[in-house]
């Protein structure tokens, strides 16, 4: 019998499950997820120099000689109904810690390289996959905890970009965000792709980039290349330590979208890029500017982090001010509505020869939602906010 050694994080609330898998076993599972996904959760390709060839040539060999490499980590979120049954005994199977509807959502968190050696050598010797492992999950019920324990406990890696890290939880986020976020449309991935014909719709990568700017409180966020600002990679550890601060991204995902909403009520009478309200947010620059505004509100500039006690009286403040306004706009007639939003004061504001376009777009909103969040969302029109910059 294949035992499993459970190990509970008090830190992260997490479980940490070691056991030994049949090599055969253990491809067959990673390539579900593969196949669920399209890629290997998110993991950093296989290295590609010649000195990393040369050396996972060696471990392929030293596999087929009976080597024991160290254990591969895996990571899943699972429901709460799931996480409430472990520790699980020792007759408790893989299969059974972690069922079948959540095999979609498990990550490689820690040897890709391994991996790859292992597939290599299986398909040169098959009987390779009879071959004994070890494996480690990582086992939790929120997205959060698991980001904490790949940017904290993961670090001695070749070093990821900040959008790499993440987009090894990338579907359990998307999943929790539709959860957590009733109000929201489709989102848009890669495998199910779509262009936003109604508010509220959004693209996974987006949203996952909207992740990373609330982290960071800023409107500049480069998801392309490797997170050189330690202190952002500091900002982001300290925001994904407090338990409470994945409720705050989704709250402010809800206003956000609450937003889309009621301005895409005003269906608009001309034509151009700002015609109708639901234009507004159908740019990244305008959610980024929101989500960042909110951001910064709430948990402070960086550097300036407010205390968690705070964090959550301004939280709720912009719940019921926003809930408010957005409730005495649904209420609005169309022209009102139209009258409301200015769209021709934003339309010519944007239309300024800048250079670095989206930039200039950015700072414009995040100047614009931050003198709305600064005046209670009490303000009579949208016009002081489009001219803020």
């Amino acid at each position: 019998m294949v035992m499993m050694n459970w190990l509970f994080d008090t830190r992260t609330e997490c479980f940490s499950v070691q056991t030994n898998m049949l090599v055969g076993d253990y491809l067959a599972l990673v390539q579900n997820a593969y196949a669920q996904k399209g890629a290997l959760s998110g993991q950093r390709d296989a290295l590609k120099t010649t000195t990393a060839k040369r050396i996972r040539d060696r471990m392929v060999s030293d596999i087929r000689r009976g080597a024991v490499l160290p254990p591969v980590v895996l990571g899943a979120v699972v429901s709460e109904e799931i996480f409430e049954k472990y520790p699980m005994d020792d007759r408790a199977s893989v299969d059974d810690a972690v069922p079948a509807e959540f095999l979609s959502q498990l990550s490689i968190i820690d040897g890709m390289q391994r991996t790859t050696a292992l597939m290599e050598a299986a398909d040169v010797d098959s009987s390779v996959r009879q071959k004994t492992m070890r494996v480690e999950f990582w086992l939790t019920k929120t997205v959060s905890a698991m980001v904490y324990r790949m940017l904290v406990l993961n670090t001695g890696q070749v070093p990821w970009s900040l959008s790499r890290q993440l987009s090894v939880i990338y579907a359990p986020l998307l999943a929790e965000v539709q959860s957590r976020v009733p109000n929201i449309g489709r989102i848009h991935t890669p495998d199910k792709p779509g262009r936003r014909v109604a508010p509220g719709e959004y693209a996974s990568d987006a949203l996952v980039e909207l992740y990373i700017a609330f982290n960071l409180r800023k409107t500049t966020v480069d998801t392309k290349e490797a997170l050189s600002d330690e202190f952002s990679r500091l900002d982001f550890v300290e925001n994904v330590s407090d338990e409470r601060f994945q409720s705050h991204f989704y709250n402010a995902l809800i206003m956000l979208v609450n937003l889309d909403r009621v301005f895409s009520l005003y269906e608009g009478i001309s034509s151009g890029r700002f015609s109708k309200g639901r234009n507004i947010f159908d740019g990244q620059p305008s959610r980024i500017g929101f989500i960042a505004a909110v951001a910064q509100y709430v948990i402070g500039r960086p550097g300036m982090d407010r205390p968690v006690n705070e964090r959550e009286m301004r939280m709720h403040q912009l719940i019921d001010q926003s809930a408010a306004f957005t409730d005495k706009l649904s209420r609005f007639t169309p022209q009102q509505l139209g009258d409301f939003l200015r769209l021709d004061v934003l339309s010519e504001t944007l239309d300024k020869r800048v250079g670095q376009v989206g930039r200039y777009e950015r700072s414009l909103f995040f100047e614009a939602f931050q003198v709305l969040i600064s005046e209670k969302f009490d303000v009579g029109s949208l016009e002081p906010c489009w001219r803020a910059l």
